[in-house]
């Protein structure tokens, strides 16, 4: 394809790299769209993981980190290196806001590089690079006295970066050149001797210009005579129309030769403006010339640094990373995983990074939570709809990636065991061009992580088995559970809606029952979004489709419906449809309280706020409004 697609190009690839699947973190399909990892499941930017903690200033960084998050590391001494970096940074934030201001003004040398390859580059491109080098040597300084390794690397990666050829490049290129080549004037003047010498007979030629237009207005005794330049004519006199048939009559008719008539003007041409005309052409010519040379002196000069260049690019990307991840971390509170190889998990006061950033934004606190899964614990997670499951569930996957890409995480603390897989079953979504139900695509992700899922693997599962009947759904999931426990024995969220199920948690050893906090409130429900250990007894379903805006009479007619259903299940009777009244006739809309205006107008009474002349008006407003009722 590049062959194709590059006729004639060099191939701008770098060879390819042997890694090991083991290296990095397994992340399936459905677990990154699940979880929202770089695109929400819309398909935007906004309001993914990537979308909230990328904070690099460099477009080659934004990339290196999309890269990291895509693919986390296993190897907990690599993980421990990345993070080294990221705390020696943030410890020292003075140096790091310099860094990422250095790092703002440097160019993409990655991109400019490859135009320049595939020779579609520019005179800008060349800037470009000679300012990115001239850049990364400054930032390399700047990491003097830090005595973190990675960022060592990093900083003898930019002391080596080709300085003699930025130079060169500075002293060739102007400090704004053109978009392309072939446009001629990006070579700075004093640069090429030869050059310089053909652009000043250009400019010299246009002095002949003028003072061939002062002598001819001089014979001429035409004061309006200019001589005039277009790119179809060239070079011509343009006299007014008025004065154009003196130029035909002698003496000037030996002299003057037509070329066009317009309404307004005439326009004619001598043999010495020819002449002139074909000097300036010829000086034009050969500066461009000379500038096309070494144009090509200079790509080729850039293109034997390519592997020098790229290193550097490598080296100010993961600079940005690493300063972003800093100045994240400082910014919003996160704080440094312990990575080990061990089989902890364990997270205090854990928080979802994007619902944070959102509840912030209106004005809402977010509440974080515990989390211990050590040893291949397994938590049923239950309570109601609306309750934070789902978003209890995802933030410690969320926060098990961070780690391991090495960024700080969301949490007052964070202890690690490396895992290897990451799954997540949570939403509901259908294949209709695939041919599969969306309870059909709950069993295949359900199945990929029992086939996949291993010891050392984090599993994240929401409501399995709520797309078919209540009973073979719950002995999907009780099944699910079982193996998940006896067979897999990894570290595991599972939110359930099935109360059934918590009794597990008295058979399996490492099942434990914990739930969403939630009060009601006259008739209403109150969502702490705090788990505790127990389980629920109710999903307050009927009260979370009151806050959706269900019509009154359906609430009614539910909450009817509901009571028979739980008296005949308290009573050893199964629900039986026929005996229930389904079909019978809608209850009547319970009637609203009428409203009273008076005690309206009582609650909104601040006594001791009211002057006396305030007090006056109000008891004339009440008996106002008495007698307007009385009336009625």
């Amino acid at each position: 394809y590049v062959l194709e697609s590059q006729k004639g190009g060099a191939l701008a690839l770098r060879p390819p790299d042997a890694e090991r699947a083991s290296a990095h973190m397994a992340i399936d399909a459905a677990t990154r769209a699940s979880l929202e990892i770089l695109v929400t499941q819309r398909g935007q930017d906004k309001g993914s993981l990537r979308s909230q903690i990328d904070l690099c200033v460099t477009p080659p960084g934004s990339r290196l980190l999309a890269r990291r998050l895509a693919a986390p590391l296993c190897d907990a001494g690599a993980i421990n290196a990345r993070l080294d970096a990221v705390e020696t940074l943030c410890g020292d934030t003075s140096r790091t806001a310099r860094l990422r201001a250095g790092l703002k003004s440097v160019p993409d040398i990655t991109r400019a590089l490859t135009r320049l390859t595939l020779d579609r580059g520019g005179p800008r491109d060349l800037r470009a690079i000679a300012g990115a080098v001239d850049g990364a040597r400054r930032l390399g300084a700047d990491l003097a006295g830090l005595e973190d390794a990675e960022l060592a690397d990093i900083r003898q990666i930019l002391a080596t970066a080709p300085d003699a050829m930025a130079a060169e490049l500075l002293a060739a290129i102007d400090d704004e050149p053109p978009l392309l080549a072939r446009d001629g004037g990006f070579v700075r003047k004093g640069y090429d001797e030869r050059l310089d010498a053909e652009r000043a007979l250009a400019s010299e030629t246009r002095a002949v210009v003028a003072a061939l237009q002062a002598r001819l207005i001089a014979e001429t005794d035409v004061k309006s005579l200019k001589i005039r330049h277009n790119g179809v004519l060239g070079y011509f006199v343009e006299v007014p129309a008025g004065h154009g048939g003196k130029l035909l009559e002698e003496p000037h008719r030996q002299v003057f030769i037509h070329r066009q008539t317009m309404a307004n003007a005439m326009r004619f041409t001598t043999a010495e403006l020819a002449e002139l005309e074909g000097r300036i052409a010829r000086a034009h010519e050969a500066a461009l010339g000379i500038e096309a040379a070494i144009f090509a002196r200079l790509v080729k000069l850039v293109l034997a640094e390519t592997e020098s260049l790229r290193a550097t690019a490598d080296a100010l990307a993961a600079l940005d990373v690493s300063a972003a991840l800093a100045h994240l971390a400082a910014t919003q509170n996160y704080c440094r995983p312990e990575i080990d190889t061990s089989l902890s998990f364990e997270i205090e006061a854990g928080r979802h990074p994007v619902v944070e950033a959102n509840v912030k934004l209106e004005g809402q606190p977010f509440v974080a939570n515990d989390c211990d899964l050590s040893g291949g614990a397994l938590w049923l997670v239950t309570g109601p709809n609306m309750g934070g499951k789902s978003t209890f569930l995802r933030q410690n996957a969320l926060i098990a990636i961070l780690a391991q890409m090495g960024s700080f995480v969301p949490a007052g603390r964070a202890h690690i065991g490396v895992v290897d897989r990451v799954f997540s079953r949570v939403g509901a979504s259908d294949d209709i061009g695939g041919g599969r139900s969306t309870f059909m695509v709950e069993m295949v992700e359900t199945a990929a992580i029992l086939n996949r899922a291993t010891q050392r693997s984090l599993v994240v599962l929401d409501e399995i088995g709520r797309g078919t009947a209540t009973f073979d759904g719950l002995s999907i999931a009780w099944a699910a559970v079982e193996a998940l426990h006896d067979q897999t024995g990894c570290r595991a969220l599972f939110a359930t809606h099935f109360h059934e199920m918590t009794a597990l948690a008295k058979s399996l050893a490492r099942v434990s029952n914990v739930t969403m906090k939630v009060r009601e409130w006259e008739g209403d429900v109150v969502f702490l979004h705090e788990v505790a250990p127990g389980a629920a007894d109710r999903s307050y379903g009927i009260q979370v489709a009151k806050l959706a805006g269900l019509p009154e009479p359906v609430l009614a007619r539910a909450r009817q419906v509901l009571t028979t259903l739980e008296q005949r299940s308290a009573n050893g009777r199964g629900a039986v449809l026929d005996d229930l009244p389904l079909f019978a006739h809608a209850a009547p809309p319970v009637p609203k309280a009428s409203v009273n205006p008076l005690h309206d107008m009582l609650d909104q009474v601040r006594p001791d706020e009211l002057t006396p002349r305030q007090a006056i008006d109000l008891v004339y407003e009440l008996k106002k409004i008495r007698d307007a009722a009385r009336r009625s």
